[in-house]
């Protein structure tokens, strides 16, 4: 059996920007992707609202993902896949972040992941980098998200080349998702329906080249 974590934020969670609640399980993209690959693959899913991916002072208190992650591949291995998506938050909750800045932190999880022995026999995981969907313009708000907007627009091209970088597999969810007309930044049903789609596509190429 192929073990799979997706590890995010709200939108790897499931939040619900209609209802401030989760979506059921096969609503929310891990949940997809599961029935998608069917019995020879386990999905885990680790989300949580908040989360983001660089840590320090600036982020203190918020629900920075360092020892989330570092615990997680513990609790979990063998590993066989990690899938990563986070980086919205970070441009939410700071209008001084850039996604250099963000792309500094996602490459110290990358790091995490490379070195912990949470792969088979002790190996490293395979990775997939989601680089998140642009954040959009929310109804009601103004021109204050205007700087994460824009930001956002910029996470595929960072998170390309880090994937490059590091030798992963990468997948622009810009090109395929676009954010709640709601709230800006989570995903309706419809489109963590097409995420998860993607995904399985994706992990298909990676551990059998079925595209």
């Amino acid at each position: 059996m192929v073990t799979l974590l997706c590890f995010g934020d709200s939108n790897t969670w499931g939040y619900n920007p209609a209802t401030w609640e989760r979506y059921p399980q096969d609503i929310r993209w891990p949940g997809v992707l599961q029935n998608e690959l069917g019995e020879s693959y386990r999905v885990i899913e680790d989300g949580q609202n908040g989360r983001t991916a660089i840590e320090g002072k600036a982020f203190a208190g918020f629900n920075t993902s360092k020892a989330d992650l570092v615990s997680t591949l513990a609790n979990h291995s063998p590993l066989n896949l990690v899938i990563l998506m986070l980086g919205t938050n970070d441009l939410l909750m700071r209008s001084s972040v850039s996604p250099d800045d963000v792309g500094k932190g996602i490459d110290v999880l990358l790091d995490i992941i490379r070195h912990s022995g949470a792969g088979p026999v002790s190996s490293a995981p395979a990775v997939l980098l989601l680089a998140p969907p642009p954040i959009g313009f929310s109804t009601g708000e103004t021109d204050a998200l205007e700087s994460a907007v824009t930001q956002s627009h910029l996470f595929a091209e960072r998170y390309a080349s880090i994937a490059a970088d590091f030798h992963c597999a990468f997948l622009d969810t810009g090109e395929i998702v676009r954010s709640s007309e709601i709230d800006g930044s989570h995903l309706d049903a419809s489109e963590h329906t097409k995420l998860g789609l993607a995904v399985a596509k994706k992990v298909r190429m990676i551990f059998t080249g079925d595209g």
